[in-house]
């Protein structure tokens, strides 16, 4: 038996902004986590985000596994940031057509329609 010492290089940086990325694509830690989370398979997952290869999400998700509470608490921080930009965003520029007149206009035309 030959004793040798297998290490893996985890293919996860984080980029100028401080988000997790898989190394060589710009595909982002929280989706491929999001995504496990949903119930989809690393095999879907390639599928979903073609630039990932099979054993770059394999090992995401193994990092996640083994460090789950710190991925979580900082996919968390990610996703209060997003809701504040997206706040801020829409109070800059608020929408000239709100989702009350949108789904009027969709009924108008489905009733047109029968």
């Amino acid at each position: 038996m030959v004793d040798a010492t297998i290490t893996e290089v985890i293919p996860i940086y984080t980029d100028q902004d401080g988000r997790l990325r898989v190394s060589g694509t710009r595909v982002l830690l929280d989706l491929i986590v999001h995504a496990y989370q949903r119930g989809e398979t690393p095999e879907h997952i390639v599928q979903m985000y073609t630039t990932l290869t099979l054993d770059q999400v394999y090992l995401a998700i193994g990092y996640y596994l083994r460090h789950r509470e710190t991925v979580d608490d900082y996919i968390r921080r990610m996703d209060e940031e997003a809701e504040r930009l997206r706040r801020e965003w829409e109070a800059k520029y608020p929408p000239k057509v709100t989702k009350a007149e949108l789904r009027a206009r969709l009924q108008a035309r489905q009733d047109n329609a029968e």
